[in-house]
């Protein structure tokens, strides 16, 4: 309890709000972009790389440790876990700009 205490004042204290609708600041937020995009970067490179190794083990007619449906499946959950790392960039993008226009 004592730490919850304290993390929430220094957050109130660096202009977040805890009683608001966020829990860190606009400028805060903002700068965890790039971070955003990094990540969502590489669940895109691990689905192309997962793609690969399912056209790769389909063509061989055998297994790369996993049969081809599988790292297909794996292909496209790396996919659709690289969106909400891309929503995140596109939104610390757009409140840069916001708060470059004010």
């Amino acid at each position: 309890m004592a730490r919850e205490r304290v993390k929430r004042s220094k957050i109130k204290r660096k202009g977040g709000a805890i009683n608001g609708k966020t829990l860190v600041g606009w400028k805060e937020g903002a700068a965890y972009g790039w971070c955003m995009a990094m990540w969502g970067g590489v669940c895109w490179v691990l689905g192309i790389i997962f793609a690969i190794l399912g056209i790769a083990a389909d063509a061989a007619n055998g297994t790369l440790g996993l049969e081809s449906a599988s790292w297909f499946l794996l292909a496209i959950a790396m996919f659709v876990a690289s969106i909400p790392c891309y929503l995140g960039w596109a939104v610390g993008v757009y409140v840069d700009i916001k708060e470059a226009k004010k």
